[in-house]
């Protein structure tokens, strides 16, 4: 039950924030930023120097509120264990891995796997991914989504990369259960404007709530 209710958390968000950062300074000044613009889906992936010790910071810090903290770019099982120990509450990779499978399954946490081709989303699913991470989205697009679901009908997308403003709502209508959006978004965090990374998150929510709506 525990794996299910914090997979439902993060489809909620219905925006997962992909933070990169050069600094662990910089990346809580930006998890700030989109949780005042309105996105309370927080991927920390394991580029950002000391990721699990600012996971845990993160996860602290929103103790108690609607935001939800995973980890992000797992390439092995000593990070997903660190990320867990940390507290973060899902776990996602640009590919897939057992290993990982296997320690997600054991602390039911859930995990979330890049995938690119029907083999890859069956073997993610035979591993009991609930979700997995369509990467890269960009050359991917939208309707891919559609034929995923010709074999795999039950299978929850969240596709990751070239996700933006303009093409958000077609995403949603292709079938895709929550997004994940790095640089577009982040893109003003680099310049450490990070009231333009709030302006830009409160368009992102505003856009998904339109979607919502209709």
């Amino acid at each position: 039950m525990k794996r299910a209710k914090l997979l439902q958390k993060m489809v909620e968000t219905g925006i997962i924030a992909v933070i990169r950062s050069e600094t662990p300074a910089k990346a809580l000044k930006t998890v700030e930023a989109l949780v005042a613009g309105g996105i309370t889906g927080i991927e920390l992936t394991f580029s950002v120097p000391h990721a699990s010790r600012v996971i845990e910071q993160v996860v602290d810090r929103y103790e108690g509120t609607n935001v939800v903290v995973g980890a992000g770019t797992v390439l092995d099982v000593t990070s997903a264990r660190l990320a867990i120990m940390a507290g973060a509450k899902f776990i996602v990779s640009p590919t897939f891995s057992k290993e990982v499978a296997f320690l997600c399954n054991l602390y039911q946490v859930p995990y979330v796997p890049g995938v690119y081709t029907p083999n890859e989303a069956q073997q993610a699913l035979e591993y009991g991914a609930e979700l997995v991470k369509l990467f890269p989205g960009k050359l991917a697009g939208p309707m891919v989504i559609d034929e995923f679901h010709g074999p795999f009908p039950y299978l929850n997308v969240m596709p990751s990369g070239g996700v933006n403003v303009a093409n958000l709502v077609d995403w949603f209508a292709a079938g895709a259960k929550v997004v994940a959006v790095g640089g577009d978004l982040l893109e003003p965090a680099k310049h450490d404007d990070y009231a333009a990374v709030t302006a830009k998150a409160t368009e992102y929510i505003a856009k998904w709530r339109e979607w919502q709506q209709n």
